[in-house]
Parts: C-alpha cells; structure tokens; sequence
C-alpha cells in the first residue's frame, strides 16, 4: 500500500459486496483486508432474504438495496457503521477449529478495542448465546438476533459478524455501530410495524449511545487496522473504485 492509498474506503453496500465476490473468484493466495464505511444508507439482505428483497423492491425505496452472498438477515449499512472485510487463505491458521471458532478472534479483537475506549464490551461465547433470549420476531435483522463472538456492551449488540466460506477461501466480516443506526429506515424498507423500530432500538447500542458521542470513524478505524495487520501481517488491497475517499465522522 502506498502512503496515498486509504486505510478506509467510503463505498456503497454495492461496492463492498463486488469486492468480496471479485476476489473469491480465484484463489486467495494471502491475507486481504478492507475496511469500510458508506456514503449513504443501505439495506443488505442475506442469502436465503430473496423473497424480502423482492418485497422490498417492489416499495419505493428509501435507500440501496443489494444482496450479499453470506447467510443471516438484513444488515442497515449507512455512515453509522464501520466495517471490516477479512479474507484468507481455506487452510489459514486463523480458521483451524471449525466454523464457530473461525469467528472468536476478530469478536475478542474489537471488544479489546471497545473497552479500550471505555465501553464494557465483550464478545459472547456460544455457551452464553444458548443461555440468551432471542425475539423470533426480529429473525429478520441482522442485529435482532445473537451469534458465537459477536459483541455486546450491556447485553446489547453493538458489533454483527458473518462469514462466507468458499472453495478458493473464506470471508470474515463484521460490522460496529459507531453512532445511531436509522432503525425507522430499516423497517420501513421491510414493511416491519413500528414495534420492531422499538424492539431493535433496546436490543441494540452504539459508541455514540454509550459515550455519549460517536468516535471519529477514521480514527476508529485507524486502531483497527492496526490491530488486524498485527495479527494478519498484511495491508488492505485497494478497490477496483479509484475514486473512494476517507471520511471524517462516523455521524451521517
């Protein structure tokens, strides 16, 4: 990477997901990273969310909307959020253990970040999701629900992880709400009544929720990227967009 490539790319959910398929065409060789936030709000359906999406399109839209190839429910991308894009190699060191494993280093990495800037935040073992209480009504949303290694400050969620396995290698991907996603557009987009607006407001928090401001997005994902080459070794591959640019907030 050189020193005018940046560490933080400002895409559309389009964008990012062109850039995970595009690179798990062939085979990943080495270590890729790409972290992420958006120009605008977006709606991401998972996999098996056809029919959603289909739903979803047939509304006037409020926002993008795009499906991705991974599993789970529907993610709200927008400014509020920075993500990270992971892939390896299918034999990776990080991946050895199985499916649920592969995710446990990345949630301890951003929860070590988290408390580092004074939230209590930690990433859920699977035996501490089996014990939660999940709203069936809100399977839906990606942040509705709990899964191994995703972190939460006060049992909220406040980081979403996902992966996609391939046979030219595995994509690891999460996702932290810096400042108050716009849940009414989520719900919106879907059709949702306004007691899932409710529902996913207590079930979730931000950095801006919890400190009372939310943090610079690029120096959020300053720390972070450092934190990931130390443990990958690599630096992050440009994107086939030239024209994307750092931001400055992580507030729309």
């Amino acid at each position: 990477m050189t020193a005018a490539e940046p560490r933080l790319a400002v895409v559309s959910s389009t964008d990012e997901q062109r850039w995970h398929e595009a690179l798990l065409e062939s085979p990943v060789s080495e270590p890729q990273l790409r972290l992420w936030t958006y120009r605008a709000a977006g709606v991401v359906f998972g996999c098996s969310q056809a029919a959603l999406l289909k739903q979803a399109r047939q509304r006037p839209a409020a926002c993008e909307l795009v499906q991705r190839s991974s599993g789970g429910g529907a993610v709200l991308t927008g400014p509020w959020m920075l993500s990270t894009s992971i892939l390896l190699p299918p034999d990776h060191r990080l991946l050895a253990g199985g499916t649920v494993t592969s995710y446990r280093w990345l949630g301890v990495l951003i929860a070590g970040l988290l408390r580092d800037m004074g939230l209590a935040a930690h990433a859920l073992s699977p035996a501490e999701v089996r014990s939660s209480t999940a709203d069936p009504a809100l399977g839906w949303a990606c942040f509705g629900g709990l899964s191994p290694w995703e972190v939460v400050v006060g049992g909220r969620k406040i980081v979403g992880l996902a992966q996609l396995r391939r046979r030219h290698g595995v994509l690891l991907t999460s996702g932290t709400l810096l400042a108050r996603p716009d849940w009414h557009l989520l719900c919106d987009t879907l059709g949702r009544p306004g007691a899932d607006v409710h529902a996913l407001e207590q079930k979730t928090t931000s950095c801006e929720e919890a400190l009372g401001a939310a943090p610079l997005v690029e120096g959020f994902a300053s720390a972070l990227h450092q934190m990931l080459t130390d443990v990958l070794g690599v630096l992050p591959t440009p994107l086939s967009n030239p024209h994307s640019t750092p931001t400055r907030s992580a507030a729309a």
